[in-house]
């Protein structure tokens, strides 16, 4: 199943927040809120837990977006970008001590927003995984504990790793097979089966890596997973085989 990202935006100037939530929603994310205020958006991030913040900088209110961040941060990592209508060397200091992922200067165009948010998504990984796992040669993946993001109609989307049935490979293509979508992604098997974890995932044949729980069936030369019969190497059943008895 494909889980769209979350963002929150915190923005005071209403017309600004509408517009950037349509160009989000048109590029396929999920707006989870538009906050006017850092102390709402305090509660909104706890309740909501969004993947990641827009903040804008000059916010009306008792906190501003450099403190809200702050405040934020300590009780949640959540990768932040600002967005800004002055971008001086002051303004610029103090934030940059919140270790945002971007600054984007108002007004600005739709594919600044849309290249900020995808090197968020990219830089995402180095946060979760405590061995930063390096992103894949293409840009085209990359991996969480629980989900694999991947590149599909020009965004990045979240496919939830229990929900991934098999992966094939296709010369230098690999095919992520899940409940209900296929993804196509420049990248060998290779790297993928290095960078799956390997609690989950187990490579059964050199053109097929498997979703260990997905496995319906077993036979002498092939395993069954959605209707789908993959052959099984004779040098990688018996790891298959072994991998079974310990789950």
């Amino acid at each position: 199943m494909e889980h769209p990202v979350k963002i929150l935006i915190v923005e005071d100037e209403m017309i600004i927040a509408a517009n950037i939530s349509l160009q989000l929603s048109a590029l396929g994310y999920e707006v989870t809120g538009i906050i006017p205020r850092g102390e709402e958006a305090l509660e909104h991030v706890k309740q909501n837990k969004p993947d990641i913040v827009l903040m804008d900088i000059q916010l009306k209110g008792e906190l501003d977006g450099i403190e809200t961040v702050r405040l934020i941060h300590q009780e949640r990592d959540i990768p932040v970008i600002y967005l800004t209508a002055n971008a001086d060397d002051d303004h610029f200091s103090k934030a940059k001590g919140t270790h945002p992922f971007a600054f984007i200067s108002k007004p600005f165009k739709k594919l600044d927003l849309q290249r900020a948010i995808e090197l968020t998504i990219t830089h995402i990984q180095s946060e979760k995984i405590e061995n930063s796992i390096s992103e894949l040669q293409s840009g085209e993946a990359f991996v969480l504990s629980d989900a694999i993001f991947v590149r599909h109609h020009e965004k990045m989307v979240k496919v939830i790793i229990k929900d991934i049935l098999y992966i094939e490979a296709e010369r230098n293509y690999c095919r992520i097979h899940s409940k209900d979508k296929q993804y196509l992604l420049a990248t060998t098997l290779k790297d993928m089966d290095e960078k799956l974890p390997k609690k989950h995932f187990i490579r059964v044949h050199r053109s097929f890596i498997v979703n260990v729980s997905q496995i319906q069936e077993i036979a002498t030369s092939h395993i069954v997973i959605g209707k789908k019969a993959i052959p099984v190497s004779k040098a990688l059943k018996e790891e298959l085989l072994n991998r079974l008895q310990t789950i």
